[in-house]
Parts: C-alpha cells; sequence; structure tokens
C-alpha cells in the first residue's frame, strides 16, 4: 500500500479532517466520522468499519489489516496535532463511513435501550460501551441527545460504536415498531405505579433513561407501559444517566 506524504495544513484533506472534527453539518453531508487514536483505529479495521482514510505521525507504524483501497498518509506531528479532536493526539487517526442512522423496518425481539434527550456526548457514549458489554440489541437516541458519531461520543464508546447499532428516531416512530415486534416501553421513572427494576421482565423490553437535568420527558412517559426505579438510599434522588443505565443493562444481562 502506498504511504502519501502531507506536510501542509492547507492541504485540501488537513482542511477536511478539521471539518469532520468540528462540524456536525459536514459529517451529515458526507457520511463520514473520524477516529483517532491506535486502539479506536484497530477496533474499526478489526470490525470493518468502513474505513476510507488513514492519516499517521511521522514515526508511527500503521496498524496491520489495513483493508485494500484505504487512503494511507504521513503527516509531520504538529500537522496532526492542528486536526486532533484531542489535547494529546495519539499519532494516528481514521475517516469512517458513518453507519445508517435509520431504524429497521422490523425488530428483533430482545432488548433495547431509548435515550431521551440525554445531551452529553461521553453519557452516550458510555451508555453505548455498557449497552454492548450486556447484551443489548441496539440503542434509540430520541430527539435532543448528543450526536452519535461526535468525536467525543466515539472516543467514549471504545470502539462499541462499531458492532452496537445506534439509530435516531422519534416517539412516533420508535412507539409504532415496539407495538410490531410487540415488545413493551419502560422507563426509569418515579409513578403511582413504579415497579422495582430487579422485579421487571427486561428479556424482552425497550427502556427508556431520561436527560441528565429533567428526566423523562412527559410523552414518553405517557407512552410507556410501565415505569421502573432503581433502589437507593432516600437521601439520594437520581443517577446519572449513564450509571441509571448500567444498572438496567446489567439487570436485564443477568436475568437472561
Amino acid at each position: 500500500m502506498e504511504l502519501e506524504r502531507i506536510t501542509s495544513r492547507q492541504n485540501p484533506l488537513m482542511v477536511r479532517l478539521k471539518k469532520l472534527g468540528s462540524e456536525k453539518k459536514t459529517r451529515r453531508q458526507e457520511g463520514a466520522f473520524l477516529c483517532e487514536g491506535a486502539k479506536l483505529v484497530e477496533e474499526a479495521i478489526h470490525w470493518q468499519a468502513g474505513v476510507e482514510t488513514l492519516v499517521v505521525a511521522e514515526g508511527i507504524c500503521p496498524p496491520e489489516g489495513l483493508p485494500a483501497g484505504v487512503r494511507l498518509v504521513e503527516v509531520p506531528a504538529d500537522v496532526l496535532k492542528s486536526v486532533s479532536t484531542v489535547d494529546t493526539p495519539q499519532g494516528m487517526l481514521a475517516v469512517c463511513a458513518t453507519p445508517a442512522l435509520t431504524p429497521p423496518k422490523e425488530l428483533t425481539p430482545g432488548r433495547y435501550l431509548v435515550l431521551d434527550g440525554v445531551q452529553d456526548p461521553g453519557n452516550v457514549g458510555t451508555v453505548w460501551r455498557t449497552a454492548d458489554a450486556f447484551g443489548a440489541d441496539g440503542i434509540f437516541l430520541l430527539p435532543g441527545c448528543a450526536e452519535p458519531f461526535s468525536p467525543k461520543t466515539v472516543r467514549s464508546t471504545m470502539g462499541a460504536c462499531f458492532r452496537l447499532p445506534v439509530w435516531e428516531t422519534d416517539l412516533e416512530q420508535l412507539t409504532a415498531l415496539l407495538k410490531e415486534a410487540e415488545l413493551p416501553l419502560y422507563a426509569t421513572a418515579l409513578s403511582d405505579h413504579t415497579a422495582d427494576v430487579r422485579q421487571a421482565d427486561l428479556s424482552r423490553a425497550a427502556v427508556v433513561i431520561g436527560s441528565e437535568g429533567r428526566g423523562v420527558s412527559r410523552p414518553v412517559l405517557d407512552a410507556c407501559a410501565l415505569t421502573l426505579k432503581i433502589p437507593m438510599r432516600s437521601r439520594c434522588e437520581s443517577l446519572n444517566a449513564a450509571v441509571a443505565a448500567s444498572v438496567v443493562l446489567w439487570e436485564g444481562w443477568r436475568t437472561l
């Protein structure tokens, strides 16, 4: 595979990388995103995540197993830093194709997580990573959630973004899909008919985790068949969204 060398920050590829790292509009228009660091790049290659371009700093060896047709570019370390999305670049970044964010026409029976207005990309990425670890079949993002393939979200997934699908949808489409698949919709919230999460059957269901500030929105709550509570000390009001999701996912996993 031929190694191309670029030294100018004004090179069209460098300008493109800068935009992909900083602009949601560019990522959406191009259907591409950045993953940065040897670990993430290796995961992208291993899981065949549509690596299009790989950029390495001088002195950094490209990972093995690069697919045919990948554009391989070497740049000075300072040029790579100029397009990096982290304070301390790790000498390698790749451009990957964004997978489809439109939900499938039919859902297979299983366990799904729904995020409602979770705006922090670190939380979305951590939930994604945890959902992959505990056997979820997919994640739905309702309006107001962080962008799934922003650099910070991708980093937080630790590679789960290449293995577990995530879809963007609205409440109407979500409820229609779940109804067709005969899957109930639950939410982590308190109400007059709240069930202990340890007692609920989560083997075939979709569970909503609400935003960090306001919890699950009223329209979503109204669409849920049941609300779930996570038992905790009375002096504590709530959990971080990613932590709450982890508890729910673990409960579903351990009862399989």
